[in-house]
């Protein structure tokens, strides 16, 4: 984790332990001290970028995300900052982050969001993306091969077990309480005759191949 203020760092690292994150945490005032002290330290899983109240477009900042994934290609960025601002996150994105998670979000997220860049997802804020709902159309191509099964609200859960993610990043990415995306996820089993949620997410691949086959 990258953090030069030394309190703020050394909190959130122990949070983050302290919640499971399944990974050990070392935190580091900057890039050139994790040069330094890298010896001694395990392989990196990922690298969390806690810029604070900074803004990515402030300058330097986004020079420094482009250098440290370029110098750490195989190991995801994860930007952690106080605004939810869309063009901040897509700034943030497209100079080689793998995720943008907002300090509005609870520990609980923000561990399931680095689990889910370290396995190779992206973790953007709900919130920035609903702001920009408008541009969608009500018809999504990304859930229509699920509409003729399931409600609107199980077509975006079961989407969501198709990407793999955790019950609670789908919770926090549609405002959801856990336990109503858990009884969406069993009533979507029994539709789907699955008895996981690997089988859900087979299944669910299978719908849009065949949704594609239609179309052609």
């Amino acid at each position: 984790m990258l953090d030069g203020r030394a309190l703020d760092r050394e909190c959130l690292a122990s949070a983050l332990e302290d919640h499971e994150l399944g990974m050990s945490v070392v935190a580091m005032g900057s890039i050139e001290e994790w040069r330094m002290k890298k010896g001694a330290a395990p392989p990196l899983a990922a690298i969390l970028f806690n810029l604070g109240g900074r803004k990515v477009t402030d300058h330097g900042i986004a020079d420094e995300i482009r250098h440290i994934s370029s110098e750490f290609k195989s190991v995801p960025v994860v930007i952690l900052a106080d605004t939810e601002d869309l063009g901040q996150i897509l700034t943030a994105l497209e100079c080689g982050a793998r995720g943008y998670i907002p300090t509005s979000v609870g520990i609980d997220v923000c561990v399931e969001a680095i689990n889910l860049a370290a396995a190779g997802g992206i973790f953007v804020p709900a919130s920035s993306v609903l702001s920009m709902r408008h541009l969608i159309g009500s018809g999504s191509r990304d859930t229509q091969p699920l509409t003729g099964m399931f409600t609107l609200r199980q077509a975006e859960v079961a989407q969501a077990l198709r990407r793999g993610k955790a019950n609670k990043i789908i919770a926090y990415e549609l405002n959801l309480r856990e336990s109503t995306v858990k009884v969406h996820i069993r009533n979507i089993m029994k539709k789907l005759k699955a008895s996981n949620r690997t089988e859900v997410a087979y299944k669910v691949n299978d719908l849009f191949a065949e949704g594609a086959l239609a179309e052609e």
